[in-house]
């Protein structure tokens, strides 16, 4: 038997007070526990399974990972395409490159704050961004320098933390102890409606708390 929470507890995180010390809060912990993360990340085949669920839906020939971390997803795409990534932490940017050149592939990877992306409109076929939305400062803006640099018709893929639908308790505490760590946990789906997206959502692990979202840029007409 499923035990279901209240749809009263159903209830998104505050955007953060100060977007400054809270962007500066997580790029500090990345940067003391980037090695860490890196081993992790590559000893975590459920997590692995998760955002690689991205990789199929790619279109296109240019492509930008947002938020890229050390590199892991990078790998398994990268050299099939003209791909860019940016991060805001100097040591994933470091340790992800070395990753890449390790492996002979090429990328385009620079630090960069995702609120301003250093692109010029309609740049990107595809932009990939996994369990990431819910460490920015601000949703709404980044969603916008998404929308702002992909192509109509192109394609937006993320993969991130949500509730699960049917409210089962072991998704819905997995959730919360993500927003208890520091994550921002955001109706992705609202956010989504208030650009030019239509979008499908599944629940792809974590008991429902893992959510991905294929949306394509609508064309204007």
């Amino acid at each position: 038997m499923i035990f279901r929470v209240p749809e009263r507890k159903i209830v998104y995180s505050d955007e953060p007070d100060n977007p400054v010390e809270y962007t500066k809060r997580l790029d500090n912990e990345y940067s003391r526990f980037a090695g860490l993360y890196d081993i992790a990340v590559n000893w975590l085949p459920i997590w692995n399974t998760w955002i690689k669920t991205t990789i199929p839906h790619i279109e296109g020939d240019r492509v930008l990972e947002a938020s890229f971390g050390t590199g892991y997803l990078l790998t398994h795409y990268a050299g099939n395409y003209d791909t860019y990534g940016i991060d805001f932490n100097d040591r994933m940017v470091e340790i992800a490159r070395r990753k890449l050149s390790r492996s002979g592939i090429k990328a385009t990877l620079q630090k960069a704050h995702v609120e301003r992306l250093p692109f010029t409109e309609s740049f990107f076929d595809t932009i990939i961004n996994t369990m990431s939305f819910s460490g920015y400062s601000n949703g709404i803006k980044a969603m916008s320098e998404f929308n702002r640099v992909l192509k109509e018709g192109g394609k937006l893929l993320i993969v991130d933390f949500d509730y699960p639908s049917n409210r089962n308790s072991f998704g819905y505490l997995l959730t919360k102890l993500m927003e208890t760590a520091g994550d921002t946990i955001r109706d992705i789906p609202r956010i989504l409606q208030e650009f030019s997206f239509e979008f499908t959502e599944e629940e792809i692990g974590g008991f429902g708390a893992v959510h991905f979202y294929s949306a394509r840029k609508l064309k204007i007409s």
